[in-house]
């Protein structure tokens, strides 16, 4: 663990997987990790491993959905330590055939895959505007650029929230504040997609996995980046990934 810096580092969507790493990868660094998702009491071995390696993070329910618990959610990391960086992380991965997809699937992924990042954005922009620096990253999929067979509410939410990052850069990055958007190609290496993989009788498509880990060390890179040479665009796969 490094010294404990006195900034802080929001996570909405702080799942299992690429949130935790993301949380671990910045607390090792001395960040204080503000990590929030809809189950707030699952953060808790996350909470309980970064504590046991000397680091700090605070655990909570949030619904990102939700304005006022979003801004709440922002306001409370910035007055525990200056809000140094957020992350937006939500999936809202589904599939369904176009005549399957009803009109409350499809507002639902919108409004977690789309509108909650504005929020989270906005918010976090708000913190960090009046001492002009900070970073605000957002995590796309594969379906930020390319729609599939089934992806219909997933890539027009994950479009939306391209867009708004895009938005975002351009305004806030002369203002001091580095905006980027981290295009995910790639499904995450778990127990459960492994197994998945496995009843598909697709062994090798397991070497086109990414390690939580990995994806985190590139959100800790961007952060690292100078002003002068700040990445919009960040798109991340494995090397065995046939895109």
């Amino acid at each position: 663990m490094t010294t404990q810096r006195h900034a802080s580092v929001a996570i909405v969507g702080a799942g299992d997987h690429i949130g935790a790493a993301i949380a671990r990868r910045f607390a090792r660094e001395g960040y204080l990790v503000h990590a929030g998702r809809r189950n707030g009491e699952k953060l808790a071995p996350l909470v309980a491993e970064i504590t046991a390696a000397g680091g700090r993070c605070i655990g909570r329910t949030l619904d990102a959905r939700q304005e006022d618990a979003v801004a709440g959610f922002m306001r409370e990391a910035d007055a525990a330590a200056p809000l140094e960086v957020a992350v937006f992380n939500v999936g809202a991965n589904v599939n369904f055939p176009i005549l399957d997809t009803t009109e409350r699937v499809f507002r639902k992924v919108w409004e977690l895959a789309c509108h909650a990042g504005f929020l989270s954005g906005r918010e976090a922009a708000r913190m960090m505007l009046p001492r002009g620096r900070g970073s605000i990253f957002f995590t796309g999929a594969t379906a930020s650029i390319r729609g599939g067979n089934g992806y219909a509410a997933f890539a027009s939410a994950k479009f939306g929230l391209r867009g708004t990052a895009q938005s975002m850069a351009r305004e806030l990055g002369p203002q001091g504040i580095h905006v980027a958007h981290l295009v995910i190609d790639a499904g995450v290496d778990t127990a459960w997609v492994r197994e998945r993989i496995k009843a598909r009788g697709a062994g090798a498509a397991a070497r086109t996995l990414m390690d939580p880990a990995s994806v985190a060390e590139a959100y800790w890179q961007l952060h690292q980046q100078p002003r002068d040479a700040w990445t919009f665009e960040l798109d991340v796969r494995p090397a065995g990934e046939p895109w």
